[in-house]
């Protein structure tokens, strides 16, 4: 993600922090991307571990909502395995993150929904 910086934003890539990216779906539950570190040149960099994050969508009545979590594996066969748990964490989570929201929400705007008279205390 770009920094803000004096001056206006700063678009600069890291070029010792480079991956890959290759996708994985079964085109039905979701898809598993590999990062794989690379050099500035493009070859593998073998002394960084590659990163797996799996992708979902869940459908709700406003449309779909992605979810995604990065999966503990060290190679696509590990990654598949988690993709299950790692998604349903990832869900549970995004509902309990709305469900704060919306408590939130709901409260705040029943201390400004209600009418303040003078001389009385709340």
């Amino acid at each position: 993600m770009a920094s803000k910086r004096e001056g206006g934003i700063d678009f600069s890539i890291n070029p010792d922090a480079l991956y890959r990216e290759e996708s994985f779906t079964d085109l039905q539950s979701g898809a598993v991307r590999r990062l794989v570190p690379v050099h500035a040149d493009g070859s593998a960099d073998q002394g960084r571990t590659p990163i797996f994050i799996g992708t979902a969508q869940v459908l709700t009545p406003d449309g779909p909502l992605p979810i995604q979590a990065v999966l503990a594996a060290n190679n696509l066969k590990e990654a598949v395995e988690a993709f299950p748990g790692a998604m349903q964490a990832a869900l549970e989570e995004m509902v309990n993150e709305l469900e704060k929201m919306q408590r939130e929400r709901s409260n705040s705007s029943e201390d400004k929904s209600r009418i303040a008279i003078p001389g009385r205390d709340f």
